[in-house]
């Protein structure tokens, strides 16, 4: 028998007539064989060993003798021809006719439609793997092999005896382990470095003397910043190879662990960072469209061009003879032009930055500029890292942004930008990409910037936009008059753009008749100052134009924060139908007083939006109707919420105590709908919350964020939330609504709470229960008796745990609110877990369950199960445990909860620990850090000693050690007992 690693290149032979048939075989597991989705019997071992051989030999044809050694080897029964014979026609009848054929004493399986072998189609796909990565598409080449490798099903043929099965399985397993490198190694030259260390800690404990995988492992933790693993890592297999093998380490392994200790820049990221033909992933395209008519700019265009050849290596004068990291800075006043000549620059420059072009507006002009951590997560994403391999702060986001760009040619376009303290950490590191920022300021500040002022425009470049725009018939005859608007204008080409605009879609017009009304200085704002003023005299010819109903939706739309706007949180603004709202909105943006930012979504210029608001102030005619339509809004904000809030908790009384609306918000009945809508407006919902600590709007504006807590609790827009609720606190306590302070405590404290920040969060439900008390409002006490529980809970203060959660369970008990009522018990459940109580832990926990089962609750539900699985790991009933834990797991994915997530995480971590499966424990710890958890730093702790008693059972000393460290100045920091046990863990190590 051949014994190669088996090749299939091609089922079907040449020349054959026959079509493929449905037919399908799996030999990369359990041999199988079916027909469409009808599994077919293949028979006893030694028959499905017989099916195996044929099937692996491409085709050719195996003589008997060739079998018999196949299936017994040099011990073959007597009667092993008459067997080989007997499997032969037994499968014969179960497969298709003329698919097992008989051949000068042997047999052959033949005719197979193309795909009908899962080893064929997993070297396919590897084949084209291989092919991809040398054309540099690494993320199409990670895809084709998890694909291949997701053909495995546990052990190739699996169960199947004899010793070319056993030959073949151990040359299979070799080669998967290979794809598998492979694969992991494409992981870190993408950035996914966070990612792979958990799935590298297991084959490194299912696979010890493999040398490839702990050289990743090493590499992949020292990227994510554990250094100290990544040379533990290093002792460990040294001291395992000389105990098993009597050897030392590759030199491969020798020279990385030299590079770490050197911390040698080169490793901080992948060498050679490569780009995707996905335009959308890691070869971004962001740029906005150039405007058709671009006009003049000629010597600013060859300026800028000049100084991006340099940048690119294609030309111009870098003063060092070779590539550098170009960076131009254009500044101007509001509307001179500054977005439209970078963009068309940035256009004509792509051709030389074939890695991707990235486009941000910076929103400098508005009192709210955009954060740099957050154009950084926009980045990388857009760069192809995925959300869990993004760091949480400036600093590690923007080194990971500069890694990712070196080697590569990438273009950056920073959108009107407030400083250069704005602009510095989004700048590229390296040689061969460059930057383009726009401003309204001069950065003298940023270093090594080339600067370029940008001025109005000549006489005869704003006349020949004008032409452009207008058309050359109408203004050859009325040159002088044309000359006038220009002139008017300020030659401003955003206000030239705006008034050639209204008269090209006004054709009873004429040019005269545009010049007179420019010409009442009443109606542009003293044009010819300097600075703001200009823009806005600009902003007024346009608005001037606008019929009445559009004039109302200009300035009222413009009074709401966020980045954007959806048509229907735009029509409650108007308090008109969702159908004459955009047709009023889309003759906006043909105005470009309006962008259209996506379908259905609108967004102002961040000056424009100023514009409007002043406009609002000084031309609403009806007293209150900015008031009017901003309570509007929130009415839809909190409508819609609450109904997210009631489909996502069935049961749940709290939406019957927030505060009535007048308008009403958008119905689902679909929750997956509901949560996408709550995501997707999150930004929005919570910046028109931020805006209300005035007026009659504090109470419901705080509600929203009761309605909205999953933003909260999900960590995707914690941050925004616990911004918003202490605004909303501080505004309630100068008004002296305490209900309304109380309300706005208790969802501090619970943004606080879910961080791992436990005194802020104490102080926060402590003073909400007290004001609660005052305002006679039962529902806050019952929430932050909760989160004081908890916190008590934590800590070890046990009796304090059981008081508050006991008064939270018998508020929500009095409410009628059966899901609180639940949580309460589950709470409960995990405190006496922690008291050493099992089976009452269980029975409460299976209380809470019940409870959710029956109201439909999916969410919740994931918290009883999460409950249910601790108790009974602590009651001793592990498989019972491990089956709540994982159902939670899913149920928390399925929910965006990826805090919850990687709790469990950790929880099913101990659960492998306790055990006596360290590999798995691993495993699931990496998991956790990778995904982040509930309870920060105190959390983190907790899981890095799981993960360290587990390193440590599979022989792994000293990246234990390293992660003990951590874990002890961590648990240290926040002062919990658990810090004594890590302390007893390190002793015997340290001493050693």
């Amino acid at each position: 028998m051949d014994d190669r690693v088996p090749r299939v290149p091609e089922q079907k032979r040449p020349g054959s007539l026959r079509e493929p048939v449905t037919l399908r075989f799996d030999v990369l597991g359990p041999v199988r064989a079916r027909r469409g989705d009808e599994p077919l019997a293949t028979g006893s071992p030694q028959q499905r060993a017989l099916l195996a051989a044929l099937l692996l030999r491409e085709g050719r044809t195996a003589t008997a003798a060739e079998l018999i050694d196949a299936l017994w080897g040099e011990e073959s029964p007597s009667q092993a021809l008459a067997a080989v014979r007997t499997y032969a026609s037994r499968l014969r009848k179960v497969l298709d006719p003329g698919v097992l054929v008989s051949e000068s004493g042997g047999y052959a399986v033949r005719g197979l439609g193309e795909g009908s072998l899962d080893l064929a189609v997993a070297q396919e796909w590897a084949a084209e793997a291989e092919k991809a990565k040398a054309t540099g598409a690494l993320g199409r080449a990670r895809e084709l092999l998890n694909r291949a490798l997701g053909l495995w099903d546990g052990e190739a043929l699996a169960g199947v005896p004899g010793p070319y099965a056993e030959a073949q399985r151990v040359r299979l397993e070799e080669w998967r382990l290979g794809l598998l490198e492979s694969r992991l190694d494409m992981d870190l030259e993408q950035g996914c470095h966070a990612e792979a260390v958990s799935e590298l800690t297991a084959l490194t404990a299912a696979y010890p003397l493999r040398e490839r995988l702990r050289e990743l492992l090493m590499l992949a933790l020292y990227r994510s910043g554990r250094q100290a693993e990544a040379l533990a890592v290093y002792a460990d297999t040294r001291r395992l190879l000389a105990e098993e093998l009597g050897v030392d380490p590759r030199a491969g392994l020798r020279e990385l662990q030299q590079r770490i200790l050197q911390a040698d820049p080169d490793l901080a990221e992948p060498s050679a960072p490569q780009t995707e033909p996905s335009a959308a992933a890691v070869r971004p395209a962001q740029l906005p469209a150039t405007v058709p008519d671009f006009t003049g700019r000629s010597s600013f265009v060859a300026e800028l061009s000049k100084v991006l050849a340099g940048a690119s290596g294609d030309g111009g004068d870098s003063g060092d003879g070779g590539r550098v990291m170009a960076v131009s800075a254009l500044a101007g006043i509001g509307g001179v032009g500054k977005t439209t000549l970078a963009v068309h620059v940035a256009h004509q420059a792509r051709p030389a930055f074939p890695d991707g072009q990235l486009y941000v507006d910076l929103q400098g002009a508005g009192s709210r500029s955009a954060e740099p951590e957050t154009v950084l997560g926009a980045f990388l994403r857009a760069l192809g890292t995925a959300d869990s391999a993004i760091p949480d702060t400036l600093e590690e986001r923007a080194a990971l942004y500069r890694s990712m760009l070196d080697g590569r040619r990438v273009l950056v376009l920073l959108d009107n930008a407030k400083d250069a303290a704005q602009v510095r950490p989004l700048l590229p590191g390296t040689e061969g990409c460059a930057a383009l920022v726009t401003s309204r300021v001069r950065m003298v500040d940023l270093a090594g910037a080339h600067l370029v002022d940008l001025d109005v425009m000549s006489p005869e470049e704003a006349l020949a936009l004008f032409t452009k725009i207008v058309g050359e018939e109408r203004v050859a005859s009325e040159r002088k008059a044309a000359l006038d608007v220009v002139a008017a204008c300020g030659f401003l080409p955003l206000a030239i753009r705006i008034a050639a605009s209204r008269l090209a879609a006004r054709r009873t017009w004429t040019v005269s008749v545009l010049a007179a009304k420019l010409a009442d200085e009443r109606r542009r704002l003293d044009e010819l100052q300097a600075g703001d003023l200009a823009v806005k005299a600009t902003f007024e010819l346009g608005y001037g134009q606008l019929e009445p109903a559009q004039a109302r939706a200009f300035r009222l739309l413009g009074l709401a924060d966020g980045p954007d706007m959806s048509l229907a949180a735009a029509a409650a603004v108007l308090d008109l139908p969702p159908e004459e709202t955009e047709d009023l909105l889309e003759s906006l943006v043909d105005t470009s007083l309006l962008e259209s930012a996506a379908p259905g979504r609108y967004r102002f210029h961040d000056l424009v939006r100023l514009y409007a608001r002043a406009c609002a102030e000084r031309d609403e005619s009806f007293p209150g109707e900015r008031g009017a339509a901003m309570s509007r809004v929130l009415d839809f904000y909190l409508a819609t919420a609450a109904g997210v809030y009631a489909i996502e908790r069935p049961g749940d009384r709290t939406v019957t105590h927030l505060e009535p609306t007048s308008y009403t918000g958008l119905a689902f009945t679909d929750r997956t709908e509901a949560l996408d809508w709550l995501f997707l407006e999150a930004q929005c919902l919570l910046a028109c919350a931020r805006q209300q600590t005035t007026g009659n709007g504090l109470r419901r504006a705080v509600d929203l964020l009761w309605a909205a807590k999953d933003l909260a609790e999900s960590g995707a827009n914690a941050k925004q939330y616990e911004t918003a609720a202490a605004a909303l606190r501080d505004a309630a306590q100068e008004a002296g609504d305490v209900r309304a302070e109380s309300r706005a405590r208790t969802a501090l404290s619970n943004g606080h709470l879910a961080a791992g920040r436990y005194p802020e969060a104490d102080d926060e439900a402590r003073r909400a229960i007290e004001l609660a008390t005052t305002a006679d409002d039962a529902t806050p006490i019952s929430w932050a008796a909760t989160d004081r529980g908890i916190i008590a809970l934590s800590q070890g203060r046990h009796e304090e745990a059981e008081e508050f959660l006991t008064t939270a369970r018998d508020g929500y008990r009095a409410d009628g609110n059966r899901p609180g009522e639940a949580s309460a018990l589950c709470n409960l459940s995990r405190l006496y877990e922690r008291m050493n109580r099992p089976p009452d832990a269980v029975t409460l926990a299976q209380q809470g369950v019940e409870i959710f089962q029956q109201l439909g609750l999916s969410l919740r539900l994931a918290n009883g199960r999460y409950a249910l699985g601790v108790a009974l790991i602590r009651a001793g009933r592990f498989p019972e445990g491990l089956a709540q834990l994982t159902d939670a797991l899913e149920m928390f994915g399925s929910n965006r909860q990826r805090l919850w997530e990687g709790t469990t995480h950790f929880r099913i971590a101990q659960l492998h620990l306790t055990d006596q499966r360290p590999a798995q424990a691993a495993q699931h710890a990496e998991q956790a850090l990778a995904i982040g958890f509930i309870g920060g730093d105190l959390i983190r702790g907790s899981v890095l000693t799981v993960l360290g008693k587990s390193l440590d059972a599979l022989g792994q000393t000293d990246r234990a050690r390293a992660c003990w460290h951590e874990a002890l100045q961590l648990l240290e920091r926040s002062g919990v007992p658990e810090a004594a046990e890590v302390r007893h863990l390190l002793t015997p190590l340290d001493a050693s």
